[in-house]
């Protein structure tokens, strides 16, 4: 069984993304080649915006985001302690402070009851994730940034494709970033990333900072990066792209499946009023979450954690000052969540084999609510 099935997916596309790919290797523009404007323009339409760019990474994307809106030394940028690194490593690396705020237990988003109180004047963005394929409450975190003049970056690495109020993640904030790294809901051959933006100011400076910080050959009015997304992997995600709307339509029927079974087992993803969830992993709650780990691998069914360590806890934000017990939820969280096997292809026989051993080893009496 596997975790995330990719190889079944290009089975099933097979045809078009080897054409797809053959045209790039006849043409050989293999760096901003003609997918590259095609794909951007297709992912705008999607999600709903003027401006998309893709870029090298999910991580660049950040990271160029908050170049452009000149976020530096000296500032603050508000995110959680509970998602992958690059959220908070990109703040470090354009030299400004991470502030981190506690997560609600339920969807593992940001605490809003807590956000207010950790902007300070020297905050200039706030970076909400979209933990696990679902967003937080934008329209609440839109009016809190709006109060204290402060921009909005949803970090939606791992929900493009879910809803809030029939908008779609990366287009509800000023600037949304995505990545399409192979695991998640639309995913190419490599790394990759998409930034999108309404704002045509910004969506330019981006653009510049991109390509070493300039828009003409040999002129360079910023400092950049080389953060360019390659022709072939844009190829890959335009043979994927008009079947998106199916997967990620799968992935919700299988995720409301597996919470079916699971929910008089163990916590499991609660889908928020007017949201639509991707999943792009399928997250239970378990107190003895190693334990139930082990044994599901002993009966060949894989699973992962994300993430066993919050940021906090992590040497390289030391710096921050931040110790255990400051973030209590994110913590917990650290220490019993477990994902499991989920994707647009995963069977009813193996999805209820999945379910039928999490009943085995995780018993009714070790619910985590």
């Amino acid at each position: 069984m596997e975790f995330i099935d990719v190889k079944a997916q290009y089975r099933k596309y097979q045809t078009a993304i080897d054409e797809r790919m053959r045209q790039v290797l006849n043409h050989a523009h293999f760096i901003m080649g003609p997918e590259i404007a095609e794909i951007e323009s297709a992912l705008a339409a999607y999600v709903g915006v003027k401006h998309c760019l893709t870029v090298a990474s999910g991580t660049d994307s950040l990271e160029i985001a908050l170049r452009a809106l000149d976020v530096g030394p000296g500032d603050e940028v508000v995110t959680v302690p509970f998602t992958w690194i690059s959220t908070a490593e990109v703040i470090r690396l354009v030299g400004a402070r991470p502030v981190f705020v506690d997560i609600e237990p339920v969807a593992y988003n940001i605490e809003l009851g807590k956000l207010e109180q950790a902007i300070t004047p020297r905050t200039k963005a706030i970076i909400p994730v979209s933990l696990f394929g679902q967003m937080p409450d934008y329209d609440e975190i839109n009016r809190i940034a709006a109060r204290h003049k402060v921009a909005v970056i949803e970090d939606g690495a791992q929900s493009f494709g879910a809803t809030q109020r029939g908008r779609r993640s990366c287009g509800v904030t000023l600037i949304g970033s995505t990545s399409f790294f192979p695991a998640k809901p639309l995913g190419c051959y490599g790394d990759g990333g998409a930034l999108f933006t309404q704002d045509d100011a910004l969506a330019e400076k981006m653009r510049a900072i991109r390509v070493h910080g300039g828009l003409k050959r040999h002129q360079h009015p910023l400092i950049g990066m080389n953060g360019r997304f390659d022709t072939i992997q844009a190829a890959v995600l335009l043979a994927k792209l008009p079947q998106f709307d199916w997967e990620v339509s799968e992935r919700g029927r299988i995720g409301a499946r597996y919470s079916d079974a699971l929910r008089p087992l163990c916590s499991v993803p609660e889908v928020r009023p007017r949201n639509t969830h991707v999943y792009a992993q399928y997250t239970i709650r378990v107190p003895n979450r190693d334990a139930v780990a082990e044994q599901l691998k002993a009966q060949g069914i894989p699973t992962a954690v994300y993430y066993p360590k919050c940021l906090h806890e992590q040497p390289a934000f030391a710096p921050c000052g931040y110790r255990w017990g400051d973030f209590p939820e994110a913590e917990k969280a650290s220490r019993q969540v477990l994902s499991l096997p989920m994707h647009p292809f995963l069977t009813e026989a193996d999805q209820d084999r999945v379910v039928a051993a999490v009943r085995a080893v995780a018993g009714t009496a070790q619910q985590a609510r």
